[in-house]
């Protein structure tokens, strides 16, 4: 037989989920581990102690006279006179001293039946005892009570403690069946898991409790004058916030209830490293939760199924049972059709254990009907109130956390059932639901991992020679970061909650700011030292709608960087109509996906003096708007697949540099309408598919860079070289063969670039060139260099290499500029120089390398 604990053990759950078993749960496992132990005491009584006592039922004086011939006849019906069954007559024969030893010992004596014998024994019989003899051995009685057990006992006598085992062990296990489900159980033991450390994190104890006292003015003087606070962790609470009115921050979506007590804190508010990674864990945790179970409500049907299946398991046992109370007797009569082995044909028998197991009976039924109306009372809670809807109303009351939200499905009817065990779970497990709770933590566990010190050493040096900071993928801007008033260049970059608070008007020389898919909040203090000191500002973005309103008022930006999607395909109206406001706007860069250049950046076109639009392959067809960007002097429109030079540049008066890299351009013969534009001289038409160069080109008279690179040229046109003012030549990566000689008319030329061509022979009038600094060689199939580069007395930048070279000349020592970090060449060439040479190649004389580019 089980054991008390084996079986209660079926029954058995994690103990952290006791909080999700309400109280009728609770009752309901006592009054099973009750029912168990009725099961298992009637089950051992069983066992141990019952017995079905039979004895025979005697006929009458009268038909008692008969009854021994009946007997007699009964015992000897079976027995033969014939020889040939003599072995089957020992055998009854052998068989009836069993039976009846009276009548055996009366056909041993006689061969006739004498009846006058018989009854004088029988009266001798009755004066002796009370009571009659029935001539039964202990065997016979035993087989007697054997089979009358089986046969006269009713079957629920003998099997009701199996049945309620059985019946116990089905309740149990829908009871706790939604534990066990592998659909629900991993569901259930996350959300346990998360509730238990929510309870117990610090965030719902100190940390919320500064949350709740920090607009006290008495707990701001207190924390001013506190001396344990760490010098560079700010305390300063949200003020100087802009009105409703300006495109700015405003105050926190909560406030907190003057007339309620204020908990007190410690002087040190902020939590220790471990308990804020902890907390910033739980808020993921409980968002990455909720999407989970929210969309479904398997749970809250499987809880209601189980509850059904218990109520209808106790009406099943509630209705059979009571037919079988009064089955239960004492007194059972049993006629087991065994005359012709015992001798008598019906027994009364009495069932030692029907008074007990009677009792052991009422109690289960009572125990059974408490369980019955629980259930119903379970299944009226289930569908009295709607139990996939929670609302945190009152949390949001009591915590003011006010963006708080409601949730639904299996989620609301966990949170209910939790109600049911402590509704102290439910409320410090909504403050893990909270934007605002979240931004909070965010902010003390950031002031203390990123202190003063910790950020002054992120600072650096830019190519600018400014100091520079670049904070990326943090949880929102430190507070220390508005201390290092020196520095000049800011960047933030896939920061969600960046906030700029009124300290920054501290950081006297900030002058440059980068957002980088962080759409900052401002303060209007903030905002008000932004608009009076800022001079550049970068904004990467995905969408439009994340550029901050509040760059459009930047009245004193000198230069805008945006990149992002600007497609007015995908964005109704492209959200640059504040450009206008940006009076001061000198540079404005756009690294887009335009088809055309948007009406509103025309708006603040009279001050531009620099456009760059770099449109990552779209197609850009209307640039009529270019027309009256008169005081641009620099232009850059690239990967923009133009197939031609636009018109509307050629209005452009004041343009000194054009920039068409990456387009698709194959012919230049607009080139001869430049004429007009007196002040260019810089042309760039690199990384296009140019065929060719046409003459017209001489008329672009104060030209001084020309940028050819990487096209389809194979040859040079002596147009280029009427140039005289032309200080920059590159043709790189093209398929020039030959290098003209009209090239040694270039006198101004400083930077020659012929890299990735086909130039086999260098021509003498190329080293007339002698104000060169820079020339690229390399990748040719050049096979010598001529002595006369002795002549490049400027010359810092020789690059030769991937060429057929077999030797260097010794006159590349007379360069008295060229080093041999400026000579780019093969080690095996390198070593071909006599050693004075190299020795003075190798000589640093700290002369800084340029290559013109």
């Amino acid at each position: 037989m089980f054991t008390l604990a084996e079986v209660a053990s079926l029954s058995d759950i994690q103990p952290t989920y006791r909080i999700l078993k309400p109280w009728w749960d609770v009752f309901m496992d006592y009054l099973a581990v009750v029912m168990l132990m009725v099961a298992i005491f009637a089950g051992t009584m069983q066992l141990t102690k019952d017995q079905v006592v039979c004895l025979p039922v005697l006929q009458s004086t009268v038909n008692s006279k008969v009854q021994p011939d009946t007997a007699g006849k009964a015992d000897f019906t079976t027995v033969e006179t014939t020889t040939g069954q003599e072995e089957a007559s020992m055998r009854t024969v052998s068989f009836a001293p069993t039976v009846a030893p009276d009548i055996l010992l009366s056909r041993a004596t006689s061969s006739q039946y004498q009846p006058t014998e018989s009854d004088q024994e029988l009266k001798k019989e009755q004066k002796d005892s009370s009571g009659r003899k029935t001539n039964l051995d202990f065997q016979q009685y035993v087989f007697i009570n054997q089979m009358c057990y089986h046969l006269a006992l009713p079957w629920y006598s003998k099997y009701f403690p199996y049945l309620v085992l059985i019946h116990t062990i089905i309740l149990i296990v829908s009871s706790n069946f939604w534990f066990k489900y592998p659909k629900t159980c991993s569901k259930i033991e996350h959300f346990v898991s998360i509730l238990g450390k929510c309870f117990e994190s610090p965030w719902t104890t100190k940390a919320l409790s500064e949350t709740a006292c920090e607009d006290s003015e008495e707990n701001k003087q207190r924390l001013t004058g506190a001396q344990s606070l760490p010098k560079y962790v700010s305390t300063s609470s949200d003020e100087g916030s802009p009105s409703a009115s300006t495109p700015m921050i405003t105050k926190s979506g909560f406030k907190f209830s003057a007339d309620k007590p204020m908990i007190e804190i410690p002087s040190v508010t902020i939590l220790d490293k471990k308990d804020g990674e902890q907390a910033k864990a739980l808020f993921e945790k409980v968002r990455k939760f909720r999407a989970h179970v929210e969309d479904s409500d398997l749970i809250y049907k499987l809880y209601v199924g189980q509850t059904v299946i218990k109520t209808v398991k106790f009406i099943f046992i509630l209705c059979y049972t009571a037919n079988f109370v009064n089955t239960i007797s004492f007194e059972h009569i049993c006629n087991p059709k065994v005359e012709h082995l015992i001798g008598y044909t019906q027994f009364e028998c009495t069932h030692n254990m029907a008074y007990m197991l009677k009792k052991l009976l009422i109690s289960y039924i009572s125990l059974i009907c408490v369980y019955g109306f629980i259930c119903l009372y379970t299944l009226f809670w289930l569908f009295r109130i709607p139990l996939k809807e929670y609302s945190f109303e009152k949390v949001r009351e009591e915590s003011s956390f006010s963006d708080i939200p409601d949730v639904k499905n299996d989620f609301a009817f966990l949170l209910h059932m939790v109600d049911q065990y402590d509704q102290l779970y439910s409320k410090r497990f909504g403050v893990f639901l909270s934007e605002v709770s979240e931004n909070k933590l965010r902010g003390i566990s950031l002031n203390h991992e990123w202190t003063y010190e910790k950020l002054r050493q992120h600072v650096s040096r830019n190519a600018q020679d400014k100091q520079e900071l670049h904070l990326f993928m943090l949880s929102g801007v430190p507070d220390a970061v508005f201390d290092l008033t020196d520095l000049d260049v800011l960047k933030l970059e896939l920061i969600p909650e960046a906030k700029i608070t009124a300290k920054i008007s501290q950081m006297t020389n900030l002058q440059e700011l980068h957002l980088y898919h962080c759409p900052a909040k401002v303060e209007q203090t903030a905002f008000s030292f932004l608009r009076d000191h800022l001079r550049c500002l970068h904004v990467k973005f995905t969408d439009v709608a994340e550029i901050p309103a509040w760059v459009y008022l930047l009245k004193t930006l000198r230069e805008l960087y945006l990149i992002g999607n600007l497609n007015s395909e995908n964005n109704k109206m492209i959200g640059l109509e504040s450009l206008r406001e940006l009076r001061h706007l000198k540079i404005l860069h756009v690294k887009s996906n335009l088809t055309k250049i948007p009406p509103n950046i025309t708006d603040v076109a009279p001050h531009l003096t620099k456009l760059v639009i770099h449109n990552d392959g779209t197609k850009l067809v209307v640039l009529n708007s270019l027309k009256k960007m008169t005081n641009v002097a620099e232009l850059e429109l690239q990967n923009c697949e133009l197939e031609r030079i636009p018109h509307a540049i050629f209005s452009l008066s004041n343009l000194q540099e054009l920039d068409l890299k990456s387009n698709s351009i194959r012919t230049i013969e607009e080139i001869i309408s430049f004429q007009h534009l007196k002040r260019l001289t810089c042309l760039k038409l690199w990384h296009n598919k140019i065929v060719s160069i046409p003459s017209s080109i001489t008329h672009i008279k104060n030209l001084e860079s020309l940028y050819l690179s990487n096209n389809k040229l194979e040859t040079l046109p002596a147009a280029v070289f009427s140039l005289q003012k032309l200080r920059c030549l590159d043709v790189s990566y093209n398929s020039i063969a030959v290098i003209p000689v009209e090239i040694g008319l270039l006198q101004n030329l400083q930077h020659f670039h012929i890299t990735g061509n086909k130039v086999d022979v260098l021509p003498k009038q190329l080293f007339k060139c002698v104000k060169l600094r820079t020339l690229s060689l390399g990748q040719n199939c050049i096979t010598s260099i001529p002595d006369k580069v002795s002549q490049l007395l400027q010359l810092t930048y020789l690059e030769l290499k991937g060429n057929c070279l077999d030797r260097l000349p010794a006159t590349l020592g007379q360069c008295q500029l060229l080093r041999k970090s400026g000579l780019v060449v093969e080690d095996h060439l390198f070593d071909t120089l006599p050693s004075e040479v190299k020795e003075v190649l190798n000589q640093d004389t700290g002369i800084p390398f340029a290559n013109g580019i």
